[in-house]
């Protein structure tokens, strides 16, 4: 089968909510041939990013973690400051948490793109 190219506008849409239809329709869950251990989605192009409804107190209160490894390294940086700078990052970010932690996921995330 052919790969389908799938224009989703993000405009007034919970983040959780389009991250998972992003992450079944990358990974191809929707499709008949569908089999766990091999590439087989579409292509997802989203548009409106930066309109995306983050509900409740995410924006103030959720922040990302990460480590550069040396001892007192960690940094927590706040969501909206992420999604002022590159709102396409939360997104990809949530995407990546729904796909299988495995290799094959590095692989199915770039086949999310966005379009300005």
């Amino acid at each position: 089968m052919q790969k389908i190219i799938h224009n989703i506008n993000a405009t007034g849409i919970p983040l959780g909510r389009l991250a998972s239809q992003i992450a079944v329709l990358l990974r191809g869950k929707q499709r008949p041939d569908f089999v766990p251990y091999k590439l087989g989605g579409d292509i997802v192009v989203v548009e409106n990013v930066d309109q995306i409804l983050l509900t409740g107190k995410k924006n103030d209160q959720q922040s990302y973690f990460s480590h550069s490894g040396y001892p007192k390294g960690e940094k927590h940086t706040p969501l909206k400051k992420i999604f002022e700078s590159n709102p396409e990052e939360i997104l990809r970010m949530a995407v990546k948490g729904m796909l299988p932690h495995n290799k094959l996921s590095a692989v199915i995330i770039k086949n999310l793109k966005f379009k300005k």
